[in-house]
């Protein structure tokens, strides 16, 4: 009877332990740089990949705001985020240094943001005094942060010099604003604009970009440092090992509006850091 006991106590644990392993959730989110139906359908092929390559459940947990995505890694509601360089710098200063950012696209290597309009007068960042420009989320590397800290440098102070300062919230919403004649121009993530271009969804007879800034470190995927380093390496090697010459691949590299994934670190967001203190934004 004692041997039985024991065998079925054996059972009910092993059944217990698979069940926890079962309901275990690696949850990511997204800064909300685009809108909430565009974040989801980058997001679907990701997870299910994330799934096959971790061995557990995947879900996109989507967040209201820039701020939001950076407490909830954080306070490790979810355990990965895709950061804007600024997000990125934002969530490790918040956190102390206990956050790792481990890939990002090649292309995040040499971002750029663009400054777009559809004023016909407006041909130089100069131009820009007394109009109406609208920047994304105030939280945005590539839509308000960057873009800032190249008009600081042309001698422009926005809140100064231009008539009106808006923030969109979106870099999709930026190219509405603009192309509606809300604002006189707008800055955004070149990457969005590009992809606006491409599928025609932006009328390039009216609106155009009349300046392009220099290229400099931008988005990545991050974790918490609490993150057990196997599960991190692996995490890692599934976004190096994604590939355009398979379907799958493709499928989510084009998604992403990437070539390919690169290993990262966090020395080289120090720019964006040192950008974001020089214009009084962290």
């Amino acid at each position: 009877m004692q041997t039985i006991r024991r065998a079925l106590l054996a059972t009910a644990l092993l059944a217990v332990a698979g069940l926890a392993q079962a309901q275990q959730v690696f949850r990511v989110t997204v800064i909300p740089d685009e809108s909430p139906t565009e974040l989801a359908r980058k997001a679907e092929p990701l997870v299910k990949y994330l799934e096959a390559k971790l061995g557990m459940k995947v879900e996109f947990t989507p967040v209201t705001d820039y701020a939001a995505a950076v407490e909830t890694l954080i306070n490790q509601k979810v355990q990965l985020a895709w950061f804007g360089g600024f997000t990125f710098v934002q969530a490790s200063v918040r956190s102390g240094g206990k956050v790792i950012p481990l890939v990002q696209r090649e292309e995040d290597e040499r971002f750029k943001s663009v400054f777009i309009t559809a004023d016909p007068a407006i041909k130089t960042l100069a131009d820009l005094k007394g109009k109406d420009v609208s920047f994304g989320s105030q939280s945005s590397t590539s839509g308000h942060l960057m873009p800032r800290s190249f008009l600081l440098a042309a001698g422009l102070e926005p809140e100064r010099d231009f008539k009106r300062v808006a923030f969109s919230g979106a870099h999709d919403a930026t190219i509405a604003a603009v192309a509606a004649g809300k604002v006189q121009a707008g800055a955004l993530n070149v990457s969005v604009w590009e992809k606006f271009v491409a599928d025609k969804k932006v009328d390039t007879d009216k609106v155009r970009v009349f300046f392009t800034t220099p290229p400099y470190f931008d988005y990545n995927w991050t974790v918490s440092s609490s993150m057990p380093e196997a599960l991190r390496n692996k995490l890692a090697q599934a976004f190096l090992a994604l590939d355009k010459n398979t379907p799958e691949g493709k499928q989510i590299l084009d998604l992403q509006r990437a070539t390919r994934f690169v290993p990262t670190k966090a020395e080289n967001y120090k720019a964006i850091e040192a950008a974001a203190r020089s214009a009084g934004l962290l």
